[in-house]
């Protein structure tokens, strides 16, 4: 049984959890005590099957079916996306803690790199956007080291030779902003991707931000700040 709201079915501990905004092992403790009935039936099983349309009471509350959370973060440099790092800051440092319970990074930007990156506790909704099979445009704004040329751009469009990789990359859209300054969409998620599809160039990045995913975009969300998705955002993947 996959751990999302958006499931039909989910655990009881998980509900109670989730609603509660406590811990698996707490969350287990009340369902083992007797504390939480299931359309006025006491369950103490933590894995009892628990779907929307159930009535769920801890004691005499009712505890309503949660809702997932989609949020857009533009991500400063210097933040690892990761939910803990020894060394780091973390991403998840930027959102409230309160929202913070369960979150998970939808894709990876590098510490120096900056702009949208999403968040969510729906993991189907994380799978269809990071599946190598969903060909999901990502935009960069790209500054390079050196000037970017109508060869590269072609290059760029094309696809080239990443190093130690089989084949091309998938065609991308590359625009020129200014000499050192690129536009480039990408529909593949290869490590870190876009450096490398520089350096095959024979060009080096010298800053990164990533303005958009599909018609999701940064640019209304201050660095550092979040906000939750629209619900026709969500519905895009």
């Amino acid at each position: 049984m996959s751990k999302s709201f958006s499931d039909a079915i989910v655990r009881l501990d998980f509900y109670v959890s989730h609603t509660l905004g406590l811990s698996r092992k707490e969350a287990k403790v009340l369902i083992g005590k007797g504390n939480v009935t299931v359309n006025g039936v006491e369950i103490k099983k933590a894995n009892h099957s628990v779907q929307q349309t159930d009535e769920v009471f801890l004691r005499d509350k009712r505890l309503a079916w949660p809702q997932e959370k989609y949020f857009l973060l533009n991500k400063p440099a210097g933040y690892v996306c990761a939910t803990e790092d020894g060394e780091h800051p973390v991403v998840l440092d930027l959102i409230e803690a309160h929202e913070q319970k369960d979150l998970r990074v939808v894709g990876r930007l590098d510490m120096d790199t900056t702009g949208l990156l999403l968040l969510t506790t729906d993991g189907q909704w994380l799978h269809r956007i990071t599946s190598p099979k969903s060909d999901c445009a990502k935009q960069y704004r790209v500054w390079t080291v050196d000037e970017v040329t109508d060869a590269d751009l072609e290059l760029l469009s094309t696809g080239v030779q990443l190093n130690n990789e089989e084949g091309l990359t998938k065609p991308a859209l590359a625009e020129r902003v200014s000499s050192h300054e690129i536009l480039l969409s990408i529909t593949e998620g290869k490590y870190h991707q876009v450096k490398r599809m520089l350096a095959a160039t024979g060009n080096r990045v010298e800053r990164l931000h990533r303005e958009a995913i599909a018609n999701v975009k940064v640019a209304d969300v201050p660095e550092g700040q979040y906000r939750s998705l629209t619900e026709a955002e969500v519905a895009l993947f």
